[in-house]
C-alpha cells in the first residue's frame, strides 16, 4: 500500500487542533501513521513542500481576502481537502466578531489598526474552496480525524451522523442537563463526538455546529424557560460556535 502524502495548513485559529494531533501517541495511531508521509506540518517540523499532496488538512477560518489565493493553491495541489476543527468548518469562535462592529478595538485597543491585525468576516474555508471532508469540534475529535485518515488510506467512504447530540446522550444513558437544573444545546447540536461533555456534567456548547434546519427560536426559548438564561444570554450562547448561518 503506497503511503499518502499529507500536509497540515493553518489560517485564523488558535492552532489547538494541530497541537491536539501532535498528542496522538497511542499504538493504533502510530501504526496508522506508518501508512502516511507528513510532508508539511508547521507545528511539528520545519520542512515544507510545493509539490502535489494527497491530503491537505486545513485548520482555521477564512478571514482575509488575501488568504483566498493561498487556499486556492492548496486546493489545486491536493487530491483531497479536509477541514478540521470548528474554525475551519463553520468559522468557529472567530465568527462571533461578525456580530460586533468594533471587535478589533475591543480586543486589541490602540493596536487594532496595525496591518497584520486587519481581517474581515470570519467564514469557513468552504467559502473559498471546495472541501471534501469536515472534522468538526473544538478541538476536533481525535477518533474522528483518525477515522477519516484511515478511510482515505483504505479508500472507504466516510459516514457523518446527521442526528443531534441528545441521541448520543441517550445511548450513554447520560442524565439530561435540564433534569439537573442546567442548560444544554444538545437537542440541536451535531452529533459525532460521543457526547463526552454532558457525561462529565458539562453542557453541550454545539462546538460541532447545528444539525440541518435546527429550530433556533425554540432553542432560545428552552434556554430561557428551562435553562434559566436571560434572552440576551440565550442568543449569545447559541452563537458561541455557530455564529455563521450555515453552521
Amino acid at each position: 500500500m503506497a503511503q499518502l502524502r499529507i500536509a497540515f495548513f493553518d489560517f485564523a485559529s488558535c492552532e489547538g487542533c494541530q497541537i491536539e494531533f501532535t498528542n496522538y501517541g497511542d499504538v493504533a495511531t502510530l501504526q496508522l501513521l506508518e501508512h502516511v508521509e507528513i510532508v508539511e506540518f508547521r507545528e511539528a517540523m520545519t520542512e515544507t513542500t510545493d509539490g502535489r499532496i494527497d491530503v491537505a488538512f486545513v485548520e482555521g477560518s477564512f478571514t482575509r481576502e488575501a488568504d483566498r489565493a493561498r487556499l486556492q493553491e492548496i486546493r489545486a495541489r491536493a487530491r483531497t481537502v479536509v477541514a478540521y476543527g470548528a474554525c475551519a468548518c463553520t468559522g468557529g469562535i472567530n465568527a462571533l466578531k461578525n456580530h460586533q462592529d468594533d471587535f478589533a478595538e475591543y480586543v486589541y485597543g490602540d493596536a487594532a489598526r496595525m496591518p497584520h491585525l486587519r481581517s474581515g468576516t470570519a467564514r469557513p474555508i468552504s467559502a473559498a474552496i471546495k472541501v471534501d471532508y469536515e472534522v468538526r469540534g473544538c478541538p476536533m475529535s481525535k477518533d474522528e480525524l483518525l477515522l477519516v485518515l484511515s478511510n482515505l488510506i483504505h479508500g472507504t467512504e466516510h459516514w457523518v451522523p446527521t442526528y443531534p447530540v441528545c441521541v448520543e446522550c441517550k445511548r450513554r444513558e447520560t442524565i439530561c442537563r435540564y433534569d439537573e437544573g442546567d442548560h444544554c444545546m444538545g437537542q440541536v447540536a451535531r452529533a459525532g463526538c460521543g457526547a463526552p461533555c454532558p457525561a462529565d456534567g458539562v453542557p453541550c456548547e454545539a462546538c460541532r455546529g447545528f444539525v440541518e434546519d435546527a429550530n433556533l427560536n425554540a432553542l432560545e426559548r428552552v434556554l430561557v424557560d428551562r435553562g434559566g438564561l436571560s434572552q440576551r444570554r440565550a442568543v449569545g450562547k447559541s452563537r458561541m460556535f455557530t455564529a455563521n448561518p450555515r453552521s
